[in-house]
């Protein structure tokens, strides 16, 4: 494990980790690196003979030798042409992101059928994370929750007239999960990375409860809408209570999520004629 950093703690450990078991894969592909940081990822992913593309809001920072890093608003645009990428890998930047729909069908854009799309992000589905929310709609329970004192990170004129937000737009995985599908991805794998302790203690308390009300929930949620299949409710509800019900989710103290591109973004309809609620325009 010499190419990549010996601290289980840093996400970086983690996606080097995941870079390493498929470095074969790798070879001759196509990555766009985004954010790119300082560019760690950047050069592993060179090492493994990936073709990189790397942007950041803040290229100032990107320390590779091997590659430039070119400057990009995730939330405008990425300069490349649509589906010329086989992977894409966002570390640490979807909780940064204000329109997170809009960004994760830029992704899409970018990525042929089949790509992979890399997601790692502090956790709000760990019981920790639901407990500070709980008590004060914080991250931790020794924070404050998101406000324009602590979570502006960077504002510095002189290098750009955008500010880059804190964790402002924090995410946890149904909601990921959501966004995944209305952007045209389908959930490829949930990466457990390591334990939240603060979530341990919690998880004999919570977990009975979370177990037997996410069960009622599904249950109740299977006998509403008669006219819709039972297949397609239960293909969409089960996926949820899956996520909700785990206890990896529940415990892990970071979010690293693959999705597939299943189909371009302006292709998806989940219109469902039996479950849509029309406007009453009568009145």
């Amino acid at each position: 494990m010499s190419d990549f950093k010996r601290n289980p703690k840093d996400i970086k450990y983690h996606v080097a980790k995941y870079l390493l078991e498929n470095r074969q894969d790798l070879a001759g592909k196509v990555v766009i690196d985004l954010p790119a940081g300082t560019g760690f990822t950047s050069d592993l992913l060179l090492k493994y003979g990936a073709k990189v593309h790397a942007f950041d809001l803040f290229p100032e920072y990107f320390k590779s030798k091997a590659i430039s890093c070119e400057r990009a608003d995730v939330t405008k645009s990425i300069p490349v042409q649509g589906a010329m990428a086989d992977m894409l890998i966002c570390q640490e930047g979807i909780e940064h992101f204000s329109d997170q729909l809009k960004v994760m069908k830029e992704f899409n854009r970018t990525l042929k059928i089949g790509g992979s799309l890399v997601i790692t992000t502090p956790s709000y589905s760990n019981l920790a994370a639901k407990f500070s929310y709980l008590l004060f709609e914080s991250e931790t329970n020794n924070q404050m929750p998101p406000n324009e004192i602590n979570d502006i990170w960077m504002a510095d004129e002189s290098l750009t007239g955008e500010i880059y937000y804190g964790h402002v737009f924090l995410i946890g995985l149904q909601k990921l999960r959501m966004l995944g599908r209305l952007s045209g991805f389908n959930i490829k794998e949930i990466r457990y990375v390591r334990l939240s302790r603060a979530s341990l203690l919690l998880f004999p308390f919570f977990y009975p409860l979370i177990l037997l009300r996410s069960l009622l929930t599904y249950s109740s949620n299977m006998r509403k809408l008669p006219k819709l299949s039972k297949a397609k409710k239960a293909s969409v509800y089960k996926a949820q209570l899956l996520i909700n019900i785990n206890p990896k989710h529940l415990l892990n103290k970071h979010i690293f999520i693959v999705f597939e591109k299943e189909q371009a973004a302006d292709t998806v309809n989940f219109r469902n004629q039996e479950a849509i609620k029309g406007f009453d325009t009568t009145t």
